[in-house]
């Protein structure tokens, strides 16, 4: 009981950061189930099987609210699919003790992009045209792929890219990626249901993981208009850099004093994110409140990067 508790914790932190940053449900999970000793194979089926229920509400709600564009999500979802597949019959033919390293690598990988990602403003470019699909089949391909081995990534993997390219609001960036995962997690499970047999899916950790999102959604709404999405994304990166970092170090079998080497190497790099988060949050404020206080043109496309981290963190949903 105790351990469904903790699991359902584990669903609610999950849901926290994803309904602040739009990303981020597999991968959070997935790294707090490792922690708490669950096989890596069982942790990402589970993970996705819950995630066919909040992908689902999550699409109708975009779809509602006019933030999916179809042509995108049928150019990404499908390769998404058959990546997902892939990859969740490729995790369920390792081993545990060859899966978890492997895990946690993708997982830790994701992390520092997180860091990264979050640290950094991020600019569009409206006049660069359509996305083509030459573009969104790969992208959808190694994203599905990525987020069934890792547990997590379709967000991660698929939304800077699609927000970066420019050529999207990110609104409709988000709510593409959104509709899409459902397809995505639909086709994860199927591939683990293939691999594992009914067995792999543990089906209290999903209930668990379900409750503790329910409880967190209204929550996540109402945190997403207070604390910024850059500060949080710095913040969940180095949780799952230092979190996975252990994991990938036991599995080197590294001793003596090199893995205190590598936490406070790691630490100082979450620590400067963190700086470079807040400074960019000052100075997007700024920013905010002279294109308010002028009312110019110049003022508000300098203050586009606020729009974007809004965007980003649901606050545009």
């Amino acid at each position: 009981m105790r351990k469904l508790l903790v699991i359902a914790l584990v669903g609610l932190a999950a849901q926290l950061v994803d309904g602040s940053l739009g990303m981020a449900y597999g991968l959070t999970s997935s790294t707090l189930l490792l922690l708490a000793g669950v096989a890596p194979a069982a942790a990402s089926a589970s993970v996705h099987l819950a995630e066919i229920g909040t992908t689902l509400a999550a699409g109708a709600a975009h779809w509602r609210f006019g933030n999916v564009d179809w042509r995108v999500v049928n150019r990404i979802a499908i390769p998404g699919a058959v990546g997902a597949f892939a990859g969740a019959t490729f995790l369920s033919a390792l081993s545990t003790e060859a899966a978890a390293p492997w895990m946690a690598a993708i997982l830790f990988t994701l992390g520092a992009y997180l860091l990264v990602r979050f640290s950094r403003p991020l600019r569009r470019n409206p006049a660069a045209g359509r996305l083509r699909g030459r573009f969104l089949g790969p992208l959808g391909l190694v994203a599905g792929f990525v987020d069934a081995t890792g547990g997590g990534g379709w967000g991660p993997v698929a939304t800077p890219a699609l927000l970066v390219s420019g050529r999207m609001e990110p609104r409709k960036v988000i709510g593409s990626v959104d509709t899409s995962e459902f397809l995505v997690a639909v086709s994860a499970s199927l591939g683990f249901l293939i691999g594992l047999g009914t067995e792999g899916f543990l089906l209290p950790i999903v209930l668990a993981l379900l409750v503790g999102g329910l409880i967190a959604a209204p929550i996540a709404a109402w945190l997403v208009r207070i604390v910024p999405a850059q500060l949080l994304g710095a913040a969940v990166g180095g949780v799952i850099v230092l979190t996975n970092a252990r994991i990938l170090m036991r599995s080197a079998d590294l001793g003596g004093s090199l893995p205190v080497l590598v936490y406070l190497l790691l630490a100082a790099g979450w620590v400067a994110a963190l700086v470079l988060a807040v400074r960019l949050v000052l100075r997007t404020r700024r920013q905010r409140t002279l294109a308010e206080a002028t009312g110019t043109d110049q003022a508000a496309a300098d203050a586009r990067p606020a729009d974007e981290v809004a965007a980003l963190s649901g606050a545009d949903r």
